[in-house]
């Protein structure tokens, strides 16, 4: 189940709310875990078994990791439930790549298991693991009411795409949080800017993009206009995901980090990963990057730690090869920027965000391409290598007839919306105008989103195969 889904918007979630605020406080997380398995178990039910398992082994291991902290053992446990998460991943999510792996090596012919993906295993596996992890360090108090636990896991808003929130972030809100009228004015705010953001940008720029998968024909142009509508819509469907899961926190009274923070405007690489799927960001650096030893090392050694912290990230987002060499293109390119670029980039003024976008646009084709001969020959085009007009007739009318969604996306993916508005309620008359312009648009855009919808128009979501 979608949030941008007719049934998520006018069916299931009225009724959550509904049952939610009328609910006695003492019974209000019961009634999100129900809600949570319900909307888990919509997508494929047999694996709610998989996700209460899960729970379980974390809830076991978390009270056993505390009990035992000071001594060897712990160690043990933290290790062996490690494992267990570890190996459910691995095996739901890369079995079938490690086979025809194998087989293309060994001449073989294992069966593929073709196993369904469990939906948002990436997300969840993560934030269990945390969970122990932080309760072995310290940072946080094992629970002991398994409800808050699996509630911590399950919670809807964020369990298919994230953001990856950190236990230790939300432990007291499980508990304890504050519903308030102005809390949930602006978890309807943050959600409405989200799905607008899905609904009519990003998947108006995947009808460009299927366009290009479907040509007859093409030419540089529509290379690069592919490269920069792709960019764009990963950007504004992942983006505007994670605003729906925050502001559907909000009217639940949760907290959740930010994930993304205008990725596009960056300077440099490094800058690019500090703004970008910031949670899985911070996730690696802390349970991974950190306690490999980062950057207080000898040279080689931190190296070797950033090219497996990139590479992880590349083999998380995906079982293909293309996911993993579009990590590795990132961890090639933070290394010469740590050696070599850094210090000129931050001089630069202009040139340092052209060699960003040209950068991401190249990564995001290999990223979007499981066939690397598909992804060659855009790259190839982008670049004058392929044999391709400059452009054609039929490209040209796809660049008139996008050009505004175009021109929509590279201003809504940079600050300047927000700095307008700020100007104006910064000055006496124009906070009244936006305290009445600002309901009035956000009713605007849920109208347009959901005629969007209900005309039954492109709506797939790309973060949901990871």
């Amino acid at each position: 189940m979608l949030f941008s889904s007719i049934t998520f918007l006018f069916y299931f979630l009225p009724i959550v709310l509904i049952l939610y605020f009328v609910v006695p406080k003492k019974l209000k997380n019961a009634v999100l875990l129900i809600a949570s398995l319900f909307f888990y178990a919509w997508g494929e039910p047999k694996y709610i078994v998989l996700i209460s398992i899960e729970i379980v082994c974390g809830y076991i291991a978390g009270l056993l990791v505390e009990k035992f902290r000071e001594k060897k053992v712990s160690k043990l446990i933290l290790f062996i439930s490690a494992m267990v998460f570890i190996g459910c991943l691995v095996y739901f999510k890369y079995a079938d790549f490690f086979i025809s792996n194998f087989n293309a090596i060994t001449g073989l012919s294992m069966e593929l298991l073709k196993l369904a993906l469990p939906v948002g295993i990436s997300f969840y596996t993560f934030q269990i693991l945390s969970y122990v992890i932080d309760v072995y360090r310290g940072d946080a108090k094992a629970q002991k009411n398994p409800i808050n636990l699996a509630l911590y896991v399950s919670l809807f808003p964020q369990l298919i795409a994230g953001p990856i929130v950190r236990y230790s972030d939300i432990a007291e809100q499980l508990s304890n949080r504050t519903h308030t009228l102005e809390k949930t004015y602006q978890g309807i705010r943050i959600f409405v800017i989200g799905l607008a953001k899905k609904v009519l940008i990003a998947n108006s720029l995947g009808e460009l993009c299927n366009a290009y998968t479907g040509r007859t024909e093409s030419s540089v142009l529509f290379c690069w206009m592919f490269a920069i509508a792709y960019g764009l819509q990963i950007y504004f469907d992942f983006s505007g995901y994670s605003d729906m899961a925050i502001g559907l926190g909000k009217i639940f009274g949760f907290e959740f980090c930010k994930n993304f923070d205008y990725p596009y405007i960056s300077g440099s690489i490094t800058e690019f990963w500090r703004r970008w799927h910031m949670s899985l960001g911070t996730w690696f650096r802390d349970y991974v990057y950190i306690p490999l030893g980062g950057n207080r090392c000898s040279k080689p050694r931190w190296f070797f730690n950033i090219f497996v912290v990139w590479l992880l990230t590349g083999f998380w987002h995906g079982a293909a090869w293309n996911f993993i060499i579009w990590g590795l293109f990132f961890g090639v390119f933070l290394v010469i920027e740590k050696l070599l670029l850094l210090k000129k980039l931050e001089k630069m003024k202009v040139l340092n965000h052209i060699y960003v976008i040209i950068l991401v646009a190249i990564s995001f084709v290999i990223f979007a391409n499981d066939n690397f001969s598909d992804a060659l020959t855009c790259l190839s085009g982008m670049f004058f290598m392929g044999g391709l007009p400059l452009v054609s007739h039929e490209q040209l009318y796809y660049l008139l007839s996008f050009a505004v969604i175009l021109i929509v996306a590279v201003i809504g993916a940079t600050p300047l919306p927000k700095k307008i508005i700020s100007k104006i309620e910064n000055k006496n008359v124009g906070n009244l105008i936006i305290s009445i312009a600002e309901p009035i648009f956000l009713v605007v855009v849920t109208v347009l989103s959901t005629a969007y919808l209900v005309d039954g128009s492109f709506n797939p979501f790309l973060y949901f195969r990871f």
